[in-house]
Formats: structure tokens, C-alpha cells, sequence
């Protein structure tokens, strides 16, 4: 076999540039994209996990404020909203804070605000409110 000549390695070099070109243009481009998703999940993870943290919390709160308001008769009305005050705050207090790869996350999550709806219902509360995020203003 004859060796190839000088002329014929260049050509191949030229001819075979756009494949070199292409493959290490995807491989940075893929190795930044990697770096920019990992970034952008961990911001997006902290801001969502702050927002559920904080919705849970009103609702913990919610319950606990109305267990300790609610006088301790053993009328059959207010046993009611007292059991399903406890049924509230057990739920939120068996909610998996410190495990977000938990599979039945978001079922627990609506399990709990249906169960506060529920709660809100038999206190005759409006539930429709919401917890922001946003600066609160105050006016006169």
C-alpha cells in the first residue's frame, strides 16, 4: 500500500473540518448547556420549595391558631371541626419537608389544601386567600 500523499492529508483536513467543527461546537455547547440547566433547577427548586414551604406553614399556623381558639365543648359541632383540625395538622406534620424526590408529593400536597378547604368550610372562612411572596403594603 502507498503512503498517502502530503496534498491528499490536507484535503481530507479541509473536507473533514466541518465534521470536527460541528462535533467539539456540540460537545461545548453541551457541557455549557449542562452548567446553565443545573443553575437555573437549583434556583427554580429553591424558589418553589420556599412557596409550598410558606403555604404550608400558613396552613400549620391556620390550624393552630383556630385548635387553641376553639373552646374544648364536646358538643358534637365543634368536635367535628376539632378532629378535623387534628386530621389537618397531622397531615401537614407527616408531609415529607426534607425528601423532594418523594413520589406521592404533589398528592399530599392536594390531600392537605382540599383538607384545609375542608377546615375553612366548617369554620365559615373563605379559603380564596393567598400567601405572596410580594412586598404587603399597608394603606390608610
Amino acid at each position: 500500500m502507498a503512503a498517502p500523499s502530503p496534498g491528499s492529508d490536507m484535503f481530507d483536513e479541509i473536507v473533514m473540518a466541518d465534521d470536527r467543527f460541528h462535533g467539539e461546537g456540540y460537545q461545548e455547547g453541551y457541557a455549557e448547556g449542562s452548567q446553565a440547566g443545573a443553575a437555573e433547577g437549583r434556583r427554580y427548586g429553591a424558589l418553589h420549595g420556599a412557596k409550598i414551604g410558606s403555604e404550608i406553614g400558613s396552613y400549620l399556623g391556620f390550624a393552630l391558631t383556630w385548635q387553641h381558639l376553639l373552646p374544648k365543648c364536646t358538643d358534637e359541632k365543634n368536635s367535628k371541626k376539632i378532629r378535623a383540625l387534628d386530621s389537618l395538622i397531622g397531615m401537614i406534620q407527616k408531609f415529607p419537608y426534607g425528601d423532594p424526590t418523594y413520589e406521592k408529593l404533589q398528592d399530599d400536597l392536594e390531600k392537605i389544601r382540599g383538607k384545609f378547604k375542608q377546615v375553612c368550610s366548617m369554620l365559615n372562612i373563605r379559603s380564596d386567600f393567598r400567601v405572596s411572596t410580594e412586598r404587603s403594603s399597608l394603606t390608610f
